[in-house]
């Protein structure tokens, strides 16, 4: 898909980006990404798809891990572009439900933050199959779910543990269930980190 066609089907992202029209940009890493690294180790390739200005990229490739962002958003990956670049990150411009080809079963992990939740939830099976085309075998989806939003139709949409376990079930297995202790403000106990292997 060429970069005019794709900046055409995301117009209203670019706009809200311009407009700074984005609660969901807090300048700076995910908290419980942040909580997450400081006991375990995300390594290899990593894609960070819905990676707005590239805050989860940054401190992933900070880590050692070859981290990749990708969004839809014109404004945004020029945004994350803009950022000096100090350790193995890049950005692409791209829609995750038609990655392209050369990304199948290319990425160790894939971290997943505020993609999931600004999808319409009837694109969550389509969510998944992209995920589970680009991981190599074992490799780990590590996502933060928002659990408990308010449910306007609008996003962030929320998604229920049962629900997760549902969607999930037939192409990853979690490993882990966490609470995060360290989270942006207001957002005590509305956030589930998973982290979840595909099979």
């Amino acid at each position: 898909m060429s970069d005019d066609k794709i900046i055409n089907k995301t117009m209203d992202w670019d706009l809200r980006y311009r407009e700074n029209d984005t609660p969901w940009e807090e300048g700076e890493a995910a908290p419980p990404l942040v909580e997450f690294l400081e006991k375990n180790s995300v390594h290899g390739k990593v894609l960070v798809p819905g990676c707005g200005f590239g805050h989860d990229v940054r401190l992933l490739a900070s880590q050692g891990a070859i981290a990749i962002g990708m969004d839809i958003s014109k404004f945004a990956i020029e945004k994350a572009h803009s950022f000096l670049k100090l350790n193995n990150e890049d950005y692409i411009l791209a829609d995750y439900f038609a990655s392209p080809k050369n990304l199948s079963n290319e990425f160790d992990w894939v971290f997943e933050h505020t993609c999931f939740c600004a999808i319409d939830p009837s694109q969550r099976d389509k969510y998944i199959s992209s995920t589970h085309k680009i991981l190599k075998n074992n490799g780990k989806l590590l996502a933060i779910f928002f659990t408990h939003t308010e449910n306007n139709g609008k996003p962030p949409h929320q998604i229920e543990s049962n629900e997760i376990d549902i969607l999930f079930k037939s192409k990853f297995k979690t490993l882990k269930i966490i609470t995060p202790n360290k989270f942006h403000e207001g957002r005590k106990g509305n956030e589930q980190l998973r982290l979840m292997e595909k099979i």
